[in-house]
């Protein structure tokens, strides 16, 4: 029993030691501010508002980019930075590199244990060891496991710049994969670029089965050079300026597209319908407009020349 007594009461110094030593040192933000190595880091968590948090309670791991790291961004990028307009892009790449919880950076062991983590940037990091070395990304990591009142600090010779996500009406098709034919079709009819950096806009988008529906000849011949100007009226067909989410077409029962013409909205058998093609999802968001997803691919009254290939079958 006194056994027992005795070694409770060691292990409670053990941790009453451990504990006091934790709150002796100091936040990630002080330990960089005072290792003399992260002095741009530092005043650029203040510049973005995050020194609060990397003061505060937490378990945090600081991938730091050390002053030298720093100058090897290209010339007036900091500076571009540091704008207060520019403080919510900031405030993304700093957050990229910062994980929320504590990863130690072993010296001997022959892998990471860890191959990725994600950042409070909510973008992943890759690690990766070459010998002796360990990497984040493209990034060595140079000073490890310093350690913080909240967490670590891990210095690094690069600065972690996260891909920066597309959110325009063309980066979200992209990132559906179903939009394939229509991308290439505005590329191949100039009108990508204004989809991607203009707005705001609405567009009726049909998918890689949509366009099937016309054949394959129909399209090959659509995307000619010869044929561009119909490629552009077509696609143009299927675009209205500003942001019309389903509930304002319904309401509007109709639109007025880029090309000039309108499009008939209504509501059938419990379905939006665009002219005769099925709305099969509508209201996907994106920075410069909102794209409603179509069954079929829109063709402009009195302006439908070419055929489909089933209607060539049908009819002579």
């Amino acid at each position: 029993m006194k056994k027992s007594i005795l070694l409770l009461f060691t292990a409670m110094v053990v941790s009453q030691c451990i504990s006091t030593q934790l709150l002796a040192r100091d936040s990630i933000l002080k330990t960089a501010a005072r290792s003399g190595k992260f002095n741009r880091l530092v005043s650029l968590l203040v510049a973005a508002d995050l020194d609060d948090a990397l003061s505060g309670k937490g378990h945090f791991t600081v991938f730091a980019p050390t002053d030298e790291a720093f100058s090897k961004l290209p010339k007036g990028t900091l500076e571009t930075l540091s704008k207060p307009e520019n403080k919510s892009k900031l405030a993304q790449i700093l957050k990229y590199h910062v994980i929320p919880q504590t990863i130690s950076v072993p010296k001997n062991q022959p892998s990471h244990p860890i191959t990725s983590a994600s950042t409070l940037n909510g973008t992943p990091v890759k690690f990766a060891r070459n010998g002796s070395k360990v990497r984040i990304n493209d990034s060595n990591i140079l000073d490890r496991n310093i350690r913080c009142s909240n967490g670590l600090i891990h210095g690094i010779d690069s600065v972690l710049l996260p891909a920066e996500k597309d959110d325009s009406i063309v980066g979200v098709a992209k990132q559906a994969k179903v939009f394939n034919t229509l991308l290439q079709a505005a590329t191949t009819a100039g009108l990508a670029e204004n989809l991607q950096t203009k707005g705001l806009f609405t567009v009726f988008a049909p998918t890689d089965k949509a366009f099937q529906k016309l054949g394959q000849k129909t399209i090959e011949s659509l995307l000619k050079k010869e044929n561009r100007d119909q490629l552009v009226d077509i696609l143009k067909y299927h675009v209205v300026s500003g942001k019309v989410s389903a509930a304002d077409a319904v309401n509007a029962m109709q639109a007025k597209t880029l090309n000039g013409q309108k499009v008939k909205i209504s509501i059938q058998d419990g379905k939006l319908k665009i002219n005769q093609s099925t709305v099969t999802s509508n209201d996907v968001m994106a920075k410069n407009g909102i794209i409603h997803i179509v069954d079929t691919v829109l063709m402009p009254p009195m302006k439908d020349k070419i055929k489909t290939s089933s209607q060539r079958k049908g009819h002579h």
